[in-house]
């Protein structure tokens, strides 16, 4: 089987990981430049290359199945379109967060940086 890049999202880990083992690329702290979150796409598809599984392991359980980008993307399978389908997750986690407005906050920067991939061609 095939391995691939996948965007995780995770309390502890926020960025590129591995499908078929530990090797993770997070993302810098306060990254916000739009240059410079494609700079680091670009270095994280160059490093995912080059990185040799068996060296990492076995994938730790960071991977949330539930990530915006993960949510979104089951929505764009079903046929929406995905500005719509990140508008409708937004809605969700919002919804689901009502009390946390860091929440709110994180889940817009995640529909954003998703658009912004989308467009980009990594998802």
């Amino acid at each position: 089987m095939g391995r691939w890049l996948t965007w995780v999202s995770h309390q502890r880990l926020t960025g590129w990981a591995c499908s078929q083992c530990g090797w993770t690329f997070p993302v810098p702290a306060m990254l916000t430049d739009k240059e410079a979150k494609s700079a680091y796409d670009r270095l994280a598809a160059s490093k995912f290359q080059e990185h040799d599984c068996s060296v990492h392991g076995e994938p730790a359980a960071l991977v949330d199945s539930e990530s915006f980008a993960a949510r979104a993307r089951k929505l764009v399978t079903r046929g929406f379109k995905p500005k719509d389908a990140a508008q409708i997750t937004l809605q969700e986690i919002t919804f689901e967060n009502r009390n946390d407005p860091g929440a709110a906050r994180k889940a817009q920067a995640d529909a954003e940086d998703f658009l912004r991939r989308v467009k980009d061609g990594l998802i």
